[in-house]
């Protein structure tokens, strides 16, 4: 369990050329190409992560939707054949948790929402990645950045 009350680490004003910018993926089996990034695999790394950094030196985050076993399975049995996603099939924490607790952030301490993208295999979990994270930033009158992107990687077994 996190605490939610705690303020992120971060700076009234950044100077971001600075700090060292920091990338952000989460996946739980790929690895990307690019060594820039830092890469989590699971909800209570990308929380731990986050919270042990400056918010203002994120300069991008790329979420998975499936993170683990259940998630996989509900992919192959449901969204693959069916184009359905029954989240109660889905034990551990998706990236849509994350993107949810990413804006539980912003709210709670008026944060800036970082720049968010979804590369996830799964086209129903990035569309509801992307839904969430955009309607957070047309609602906050911000531009609706979060799209899905393709990030060469590696798979690991």
């Amino acid at each position: 369990m996190h605490p939610t009350n705690n303020p992120p680490h971060w700076h009234s004003m950044v100077d971001k050329t600075k700090e060292k910018m920091i990338k952000i993926y989460l996946d739980d089996v790929r690895t990307p190409l690019d060594q820039s990034w830092t890469i989590v695999r699971n909800y209570d790394e990308f929380v731990d992560l986050i919270e042990s950094i400056d918010w203002g030196t994120i300069d991008c985050i790329s979420l998975d939707h499936d993170l683990g076993d259940t998630a996989m399975r509900e992919y192959f049995n449901n969204v693959s054949p069916n184009y359905e996603l029954n989240y109660q099939n889905i034990k551990e924490k998706t990236g849509l948790d994350c993107a949810k607790w990413l804006i539980e952030r912003c709210l709670e301490f008026d944060l800036e929402m970082p720049l968010v993208y979804t590369h996830s295999a799964n086209p129903i979990g990035s569309a509801n990645i992307m839904g969430y994270i955009n309607n957070f930033l047309m609602n906050s009158r911000k531009k609706q950045t979060c799209i899905r992107v393709q990030i060469s990687h590696t798979v690991n077994h």
